[in-house]
């Protein structure tokens, strides 16, 4: 064979060996892409991730490796502020205040004039046979009162009482819900049997506190409510005074009533009125106001203050110096600088527990 042939037949031998692997891999991934019911071939992708810096891969090892647990129980406080004429004063500052827990000067380490803290309020109306005569008005001026002071983000609830707690709307910030639950608020009990009865029990007064501020208070936060009207005369409640009160303080939460109470009633039937100091040492202990209601003019005023109470409150929050986890029951006075104002806040308030760090 001459040399010009053997080189062409190997020419052609190489090609061969080169070129038919790749027709057939090129055929092969045709056929993948046109047979009907399979999926094109995945080709794997990389996705880069950012690997934590050494601090945080430590962190993360060792969680719990050099922290310190520290209660950190902010204190917050709502303050209405009046002065001798009892109007409401609005242009004090942080350093127009003085705070102490327990007697020792605590530091402010928050305070707002801007109150824009949501309101939660319970709206708890008396429907024992002793309110017979102020329902209607009471119903007419509780749903002015709340499309008048109910804005975003705040709720309210509805509760009458007599001879049980009946909840007539659950937590809502809708106005028909609560429009339509106060007309289903009535007097049940029968009003011959006028303020109490010797068979029933005529007002669980203390009940309806206790159980609200134990239930459904308890998981709210913010600005927390209870505006009762009733005559605070207590009949046939498992629950006493000072469980009401303690309630209403673990639940952080402010007692306002409209008194409105019939004491010539009481007379006629030969029992002690004492609803008055009753509901007084409620709000004093809790922050709120005991407002007489006489009449309907009474009623509408009573709202309106209270509403600019809502609305005129300062702000202010500290750091207890006593970090101690123990439970108990911690006093508060907050004080101003410029004599002859009346500060109105709630007294006190428990501490966490042990458990509660």
């Amino acid at each position: 064979m001459s040399k010009t042939r053997f080189w062409a037949v190997a020419a052609v031998f190489v090609a061969l060996v080169i070129g038919v692997p790749q027709v057939w891999m090129q055929g092969t991934n045709r056929g993948f892409a046109v047979r009907a019911g399979e999926s094109r071939p995945q080709i794997p992708v990389q996705i880069p991730v950012k690997k934590p810096d050494t601090q945080q891969k430590k962190q993360q090892q060792q969680p719990n490796e050099g922290v310190t647990h520290v209660n950190v129980n902010l204190v917050r406080l709502y303050v209405t502020v009046r002065d001798h004429h009892g109007a409401i004063v609005q242009n004090l500052e942080k350093k127009d205040f003085r705070v102490f827990e327990d007697g020792k000067e605590q530091t402010i380490s928050f305070f707002s004039q801007d109150m824009t803290d949501p309101i939660t309020l319970a709206m708890m109306m008396d429907t024992s046979p002793s309110q017979v005569d102020f329902l209607d008005a009471e119903k007419e001026t509780a749903s002015r009162f709340l499309r008048d002071i109910l804005r975003k983000n705040d709720l309210a609830m509805l509760v009458s009482f007599d001879t049980e707690v009946n909840l007539l709307a659950d937590f809502t910030d809708s106005q028909e819900i609560l429009q339509a639950a106060l007309q289903r608020a009535e007097i049940k009990s029968s009003v011959n049997l006028g303020p109490t009865s010797l068979n029933l029990p005529g007002t669980v007064f203390y009940d309806a506190i206790y159980r609200i501020c134990q239930g459904e208070f308890a998981s709210e936060a913010g600005r927390k409510a209870l505006i009762i009207l009733t005559d605070a005369q207590d009949e046939g409640s498992d629950r006493t005074e000072k469980d009401a009160i303690f309630a209403a303080q673990q639940a952080n939460a402010v007692i306002e009533i409209l008194l409105i109470a019939d004491r010539g009633a009481y007379f006629m039937q030969g029992e002690i009125y004492r609803g008055g100091s009753i509901a007084q040492e409620m709000a004093t202990q809790t922050g709120g106001r005991v407002i007489s209601i006489r009449n309907n003019n009474d009623l509408d005023k009573a709202f309106d203050q209270i509403s600019q109470e809502f609305r005129s409150q300062y702000v202010i929050a500290y750091y207890p110096t006593d970090t101690t986890a123990n439970g108990a029951f911690r006093k508060i006075k907050v004080e101003t600088t410029t004599p002859g104002l009346r500060v109105l806040t709630r007294q006190g308030y428990y501490a966490p527990g042990r458990g509660e760090r």
